[in-house]
């Protein structure tokens, strides 16, 4: 696929150039109402990784697509800054059903592989193939901002098409005969959106999925155990306080499990449809830095020489999961395939959630999770800088950055998250502030009251034992046996 914005040479008699007036034009070129259809299609496209998002059970292809749901909020954001610079522009600006129409067609795919089909084979390339017509025909000086926009667009575009083609060489997969014919001829009824399609009065096309029966997977799809060989963060929790050591392994695990909030927030994005796309976009960001975050984790377990088969890749919510597997499992026979365990979780569906569960998880992750944890990493930083484990040091000094703006985000929109919510926001400092200090106190307690059995006859306090042993002999803390005791785990 040739995804380049550049025309072969040709004579002016042989290339028609967009001319962008008529007699009818006032202040406002022709191309701001193709801009905002363009606008309006990358938004589709955000939005359909979003919806589908969830269903990508590989790691890699999980990193993946959620750097794609922070370039598509990139590719938005480009063009509807463009569209501003006009007289008039105005990026909300109504744009023809017939678009609405094209997303939903594509929403609607009968399986994942199907909708990746439909965003990266057809979406993609039809949208290419428009930045390129237009690039190629626009006068290279007039509208030359526009231009750089789609330049830059395009680099992207080309980008997600080779992780794309990529995904398909390892993963073949023929698209549904019905659903590629169908979504074909929705671009071509749209013109290959190489005009700008006329809207009637009192014409708006909503976002695709909005008003219609679309449903996300409760649970995240994954292809490692969500199980460790051995129970070891019981240990781990328990020598919190006291050992390095147990601090290191914890934060490169605790890190690869962030993997999981952004799978969440791709609910989010589905779910806010009505929040502005300033809230999208700072929510685009936020889930791509979590999902880095997981990589690191990721990255550092395997430098240490510890494999995610070994400590599992849980879910959030695993004893949920867990219980709805078994459930839906049962009388199936004991050993269920792993191809049916995703079969059964791609069938349970999530309920959407609301504008008081949107509140509520902003507020929990931006104000309680985040906000609470910024006094064990920054300890952790140092120590571990002390220690000349200068790489672990790099992971919690990015982390600190990352979510130092994740709690600015929460602090912007919760306001107008508990309006849509008609709820109170009053207050909400001080009500994370009780529920961090709760959180601290009940793990305290729960440490407190649990009695480890740490012979050498206990299988998960041997491998306990075994990781740290694995993790000292890659990299040795200068200040493992000096380091003073620390603040607790907050949760």
């Amino acid at each position: 696929m040739n995804t380049t914005a550049t025309a072969s040479p040709a004579s002016p008699a042989t290339v028609r150039r967009h001319v962008l007036v008529d007699q009818q034009t006032k202040q406002r070129p022709k191309i701001v109402d193709r801009l905002n259809d363009w606008q309006y299609l990358e938004r589709t496209a955000h939005r359909l990784i979003a919806a589908w998002g969830r269903r990508m059970a590989d790691w890699d292809g999980k990193s993946a697509l959620h750097r794609h749901i922070w370039d598509q909020a990139e590719c938005v954001r480009r063009l509807r800054e463009r569209i501003t610079q006009f007289p008039g522009g105005k990026p909300d600006a109504p744009v023809s059903p017939r678009l609405e129409s094209l997303g939903n067609r594509l929403l609607f795919a009968p399986s994942f592989d199907d909708a990746l089909d439909g965003i990266y084979l057809l979406l993609l390339k039809a949208l290419v193939s428009a930045y390129v017509d237009y690039t190629g025909k626009a006068h290279a000086v007039h509208d030359a901002p526009t231009v750089a926009v789609l330049h830059e667009i395009n680099q992207i575009k080309s980008q997600q098409w080779l992780w794309y083609r990529d995904y398909r060489r390892k993963n073949p997969h023929t698209t549904d005969a019905t659903y590629l014919a169908a979504v074909r001829a929705e671009i071509e009824a749209c013109g290959g959106f190489l005009e700008a399609l006329p809207v009637a009065p009192g014409e708006a096309a909503k976002l695709c999925g909005v008003g219609r029966d679309f449903a996300l997977p409760k649970f995240s799809a994954r292809t490692y155990p969500t199980q460790p060989k051995h129970e070891f963060m019981p240990f781990v929790n328990a020598d919190f306080r006291t050992s390095l050591e147990a601090r290191r392994l914890f934060w490169a695990y605790a890190y690869m499990l962030e993997k999981n909030l952004p799978d969440d927030q791709l609910a989010w994005l589905y779910y806010g449809h009505e929040m502005p796309w300033d809230w999208h976009h700072d929510v685009s960001r936020h889930l791509w830095d979590e999902s880095r975050h997981g990589d690191s984790g990721f990255s550092r377990l395997k430098d240490f020489g510890i494999s995610i088969e070994e400590v599992g890749f849980p879910s959030y919510n695993n004893d949920e999961k867990g219980a709805a597997l078994a459930a839906a499992a049962e009388g199936k026979g004991a050993g269920v395939a792993q191809d049916y365990v995703a079969q059964i979780v791609d069938g349970i569906p999530m309920k959407p959630m609301t504008a008081k569960d949107l509140y509520e998880a902003v507020y929990f992750i931006g104000m309680v999770a985040e906000n609470g944890h910024f006094i064990v990493k920054n300890e952790a930083y140092q120590d571990f800088k002390d220690g000349q484990d200068l790489e672990s040091a790099e992971m919690m000094l990015f982390d600190i950055i990352d979510e130092t703006t994740h709690v600015q985000y929460a602090h912007r929109w919760l306001p107008l998250l508990a309006e849509k919510a008609g709820i109170s926001n009053e207050g909400y400092r001080e009500r994370a502030a009780r529920e961090r200090a709760a959180s601290e106190s009940q793990v305290a307690q729960s440490v407190a009251s649990t009695a480890l059995d740490r012979s050498e006859t206990n299988p998960a306090w041997v491998f306990y034992q075994d990781l740290l042993k694995r993790i000292r002999a890659a990299y040795p803390l200068a200040n493992a046996d000096k380091c003073p005791p620390r603040s607790a785990k907050p949760m």
